[in-house]
């Protein structure tokens, strides 16, 4: 195909946006590269220690804080949207946020991205373009919403009248000169339902998240014990969490998404999820979202969830989760069975205590043995 040098920067926006819809995207909007409106919100939420040990956030804040530092010379960016919404009544696996039912978003939407970057090179020879989709140093939702893909919601997450907010961002930065398109204004209103419904409290004030008491950070970004007071608000969440979009007016519209890649394609219980060895979880999970949080974290946040439902089903894995490789697992295992109470919960942790060697699931051990209380556990004082 032959460029076309005489070719405005309104026709180049057009050819791009068919191409997005051509690839598949359900929205493709295109705002200015230059320093994203919100960069000074961005430099007080780190400061005030919100990203948690998210460090890469801080590493890289210069380049964040201007794309013109992720690519040199950078005009332009072009924003897509590509829904993974399966319908209220789909079936994904218990405990998992809807984004990660299906394939790893990040290898569905690079290649189209990619694509779609090569053909703003036909269309403006010369020019250089980036693609990213959560990988790179950007504020990609800030520039999102600047370019009129959405609005950030009073959840943090980008709302669209249409799409709602079950939709992953894509981003391709470049020197190409587009007509950008107007931002969206703020409906949100004065609705508080996403603030009001969040388990653990985790926003500070309506659009400032503390990451690290959202659940989906907790599940997936954070390493190691889980802090105690926040495991209850947890739930039988196991990877993310997806309450504050669940309640969003907004998502009453959300339509079910085209892309057959993000139907459901695991059908593991929670206990599944906790007894995956190592070969078991890497070809389980082989491209799905699920691999970030790692075999230990999952199991952890598997073994959480069993004690927040707090049933005899789930009590054989964690009778066996005691005995796990990792002490962080051993550690909530013990926590999730002073919560379940009962003989055979106070005998194992009874016997465990007797064999186990690390400080802090012996500290675990002994907070679960005193939550059990004698009218919680029949014949507790035959087992004296």
């Amino acid at each position: 195909m032959q460029p076309d040098r005489a070719l405005t920067p309104a026709t180049v926006a057009l050819r791009i946006k068919e191409k997005g819809r051509e690839l598949g995207f359900d929205l493709v909007a295109i705002g200015p590269a230059s320093p994203p409106d919100h960069r000074a919100a961005f430099e007080a939420w780190l400061d005030a220690g919100h990203a948690g040990s998210m460090s890469y956030l801080a590493r890289g804040r210069d380049k964040r804080l201007d794309p013109g530092q992720v690519l040199p010379g950078a005009r332009s960016v072009v924003e897509c949207a590509l829904g993974y919404f399966q319908g209220s009544e789909a079936g994904g696996p218990p405990g998992v946020a809807r984004y990660a039912w299906g394939e790893d978003y990040h290898a569905v939407m690079e290649p189209r991205l990619r694509a779609l970057a090569e053909r703003i090179a036909e269309i403006r020879p010369g020019t250089v373009s980036r693609a990213y989709v959560d990988t790179g140093p950007l504020l990609e939702r800030d520039l999102a919403a600047r370019a009129g893909l959405g609005w950030i919601g009073k959840n943090t997450m980008l709302l669209h009248p249409d799409l709602g907010s079950f939709f992953f961002i894509g981003t391709v930065v470049t020197t190409a000169e587009i007509e950008p398109d107007a931002p969206l204004p703020d409906r949100c209103g004065t609705c508080t339902r996403c603030l009001d419904a969040c388990p653990t409290g985790a926003f500070v004030e309506p659009y400032v998240l503390d990451s690290r008491r959202c659940i989906a950070y907790l599940t997936i970004e954070h390493r190691g014990p889980i802090p105690t007071e926040l495991r209850s608000g947890v739930g039988e969440w196991a990877f993310g969490c997806d309450v504050c979009q669940d309640v969003c007016p907004w998502n009453r519209r959300a339509p079910v998404a085209d892309e057959a890649a993000f139907r459901p394609r695991l059908h593991l219980s929670l206990a599944g999820l906790l007894g995956l060895d190592e070969a078991a979880y890497l070809e389980r999970l082989r491209g799905s979202p699920l691999k970030r949080a790692r075999r230990e974290g999952l199991a952890r946040n598997a073994v959480v969830a069993l004690g927040n439902r707090g049933d005899a089903e789930g009590e054989p894995a964690l009778l066996e989760a005691l005995g796990h490789s990792a002490a962080t697992v051993r550690g909530h295992a013990a926590w999730a069975l002073g919560r379940l109470g009962g003989v055979r919960a106070r005998t194992a942790l009874l016997g465990a205590r007797g064999r186990e060697t690390d400080p802090g699931v012996l500290e675990e051990i002994e907070r679960a043995l005193s939550e059990i209380a004698p009218g919680r556990a029949q014949g507790e004082r035959a087992l004296a």
